[in-house]
């Protein structure tokens, strides 16, 4: 019988793997050469890639920053890299980046839609990350440090952005102050942030528009009534018709009284800022201002459309699947042309109805009528166990829809909302097409019919198109970071 010679009284310590099973070398065997198609496909696009890099390269690296015309432009390129060399003229960005920004506004009011741009991130903070002290605190900060190193510059470009404002050198103080202010509220009480974000809209547009302040105030009033006629009339009449009874109430107060009210307020107390024409309105400030408001006005719209669709009462579901069917079955170039010719038909003669507010209505008809679609298919995708359960624990139709129902579905519908959502704030570019200087197509055609800049083509459209990948790469990750936050079925 065969004895061992030798055995082992201690484990091996951990190995690695072999180099072909780890890293890189292990990512790119798995994910680029998996297969001979995927290895062809892989060699054929890294050719391709490298032919686009060789031929833009060049070009990228030989641009130019300062200069005032095109032609001087290129009578540096060929000083510096030979007769025939061919560049970038970024110069062009660098003398009109106000005009892609800002449009045509008042360059000694540049403070105010750079104030509201960055109170806008400051409100959104606790509703995107609610109750997070941390993160609401990070972002406070970072917007007002960036904020002053915004408003300096800007007032360093333009001193006249000093010198004529309405408050001088006192409005930049006031807005680091309360830029400041709501950092500190952001740690020391992250949840009361969403006092300002109900109040930012107010304030947004009284930043943007200016003249008088009672005008906001008034609007703001108008929801005050709503809210008051809803909360005395709940427990008698219902949700619905209690809703209804505040939004009559409230209808009433902005369409018939709020102008005199306001109107006699300003004359005993002129307070105010100088007045800016929607007009004056263009570049990314534009399609911020129709983007944002749309956005955030067409999904709660989208939410009461796919409940109304989904209803059993017979007067809803038609009113909620006709709205639906008409606004996906017109192109938003035809709702945006109505808004600019044909609706001013149908409003009460010397009616003045601002073009802006018109493009954000129907735009924001538009998205709603999509993102209504997009809930209804999560609302179609929960089991029938939920609806259920929810009866068996009493709750009524809203309650279930708000602590069960919803919640659920729109999770499941995160993907198909931010990508609507993404769609509509490029398509904002086509206001164009009713006379609104966007910053693709409106601005961009100011510019280079210039004489200066006559000539030059694909720096603008460089300039715009990486302004909103930004924009729209950012809201694509936050999206996946709410999936991954409200992900639990694994856990």
């Amino acid at each position: 019988m065969t004895q061992a010679t030798f055995v082992r009284k201690e484990m091996l310590a951990p190995q690695e793997p072999p180099v072909s099973e780890r890293g890189a070398i292990k990512w790119a065997r798995e994910n680029l050469f998996s297969s001979p198609l995927n290895s062809l496909l892989t060699v054929v696009g890294i050719v391709v890639v490298f032919m686009l890099i060789k031929s833009a390269l060049p070009w990228l690296l030989h641009g130019v920053w300062n200069a005032s015309s095109l032609p001087e432009c290129r009578e540096i390129i060929e000083a510096r890299y030979g007769e025939g060399a061919t560049g970038a003229c970024w110069a062009m960005v660098r003398e009109r980046w106000h005009q892609y920004l800002y449009g045509f506004y008042p360059q000694e009011l540049f403070w105010r839609p750079t104030l509201a741009f960055a109170l806008m991130f400051v409100a959104l903070a606790p509703v995107l990350y609610l109750g997070n002290r941390t993160v609401n605190t990070i972002m406070a900060g970072i917007v007002t440090v960036l904020t002053t190193l915004a408003l300096v510059g800007v007032a360093m470009a333009f001193p006249q952005t000093i010198a004529g404002a309405d408050a001088g050198f006192g409005a930049l103080l006031v807005a680091v102050v309360l830029l400041a202010a709501l950092t500190a509220v952001a740690w020391l009480a992250p949840r009361k942030l969403l006092i300002f974000t109900l109040l930012y809209p107010a304030i947004g547009f009284y930043l943007l528009w200016g003249g008088s302040i009672w005008g906001p105030i008034g609007t703001l009033a108008g929801f005050a009534i709503l809210v008051f006629v809803y909360s005395l009339t709940k427990g008698q009449l219902g949700v619905v018709v209690a809703t209804g009874a505040g939004v009559v109430a409230a209808s009433v107060w902005w369409l018939a009284i709020q102008s005199h009210v306001t109107g006699a307020l300003h004359s005993i107390v002129p307070i105010g800022t100088t007045h800016v024409d929607s007009d004056e309105f263009g570049g990314f400030l534009l399609a911020f201002v129709i983007g944002v408001t749309a956005i955030a006005a067409s999904l709660p719209m989208g939410i009461l459309l796919a409940l109304g669709r989904r209803s059993d009462m017979p007067l809803i579901k038609a009113l909620s699947v006709g709205f639906i069917e008409f606004i996906r079955g017109v192109p938003l170039i035809t709702m945006l042309f109505t808004a600019s010719l044909l609706l001013q038909y149908f409003l009460p003669p010397r009616t003045n109805f601002d073009l802006i507010l018109r493009v954000i209505i129907l735009v924001t008809f538009f998205s709603a009528a999509y993102i209504a679609e997009v809930i209804r298919g999560g609302l179609a995708a929960l089991p029938r166990g939920q609806y259920e359960a929810a009866d068996a624990l009493g709750l009524d139709y809203w309650q279930a829809q708000r602590l069960i129902i919803m919640p659920q579905a729109l999770k499941i519908s995160i993907p198909g909302i931010v990508s609507s959502f993404i769609g509509l704030f490029k398509d904002t570019t086509l206001v164009a097409l009713v006379g609104l200087h966007d910053p693709l197509q409106g601005v961009t055609k100011v510019v280079r019919a210039a004489i200066e800049w006559k000539g030059i083509y694909w720096e603008p459209y460089i300039f715009v198109g990486l302004i909103f990948f930004a924009c729209c790469f950012s809201m694509s990750r936050y999206s996946m970071y709410l999936e991954r936050k409200l992900k639990r079925d694994h856990r």
